[in-house]
């Protein structure tokens, strides 16, 4: 079966934001690659763009957590209107908990979690960066 890997553009801050989310989720970052790792004659890089992400990888379970600052030159993203959201399905009304409260620590809660009408434990919001996320428990997929 074919894995779902999110990838997110970030205005500068992908290294404050993955560092938050390996807080959460736990683990090692599989790869971290700054634009000035990959600057020579053929792809010279601004001073203030040096230490910027161009690659980082959160491992989570069997899936991985994407991302990159987007360089100034080709303008910002536009964090309020990403209408992605990212889902974690957890094995555990507890692993629910913790993901829920511990990623939107900071953030705007838009569905609080608990049991929804559909059967599963789910909530909503939008993290402290401006990522949306679900938490989904569903009791029927043990």
């Amino acid at each position: 079966m074919a894995l779902i890997n999110p990838h997110i553009n970030f205005n500068g801050n992908a290294e404050e934001a993955f560092n938050f989310y390996k807080s959460v989720f736990g683990g090692e970052f599989s790869k971290l690659v700054r634009f000035k790792d990959l600057a020579g004659a053929g792809f010279p890089i601004a001073e203030n763009e040096a230490n910027k992400i161009i690659y980082i990888a959160l491992p989570i379970g069997k899936n991985i957590l994407i991302a990159n600052d987007v360089p100034e030159i080709l303008g910002k993203t536009n964090e309020n209107e990403n209408r992605s959201k990212i889902s974690v399905s957890t094995e555990s009304r507890e692993e629910a908990d913790t993901l829920f409260y511990g990623l939107s620590a900071g953030g705007q809660i838009e569905g609080p979690i608990g049991d929804s009408p559909w059967g599963t434990y789910f909530g909503c919001f939008r993290d402290q960066y401006g990522i949306e996320w679900i938490i989904d428990f569903n009791p029927n997929n043990k």
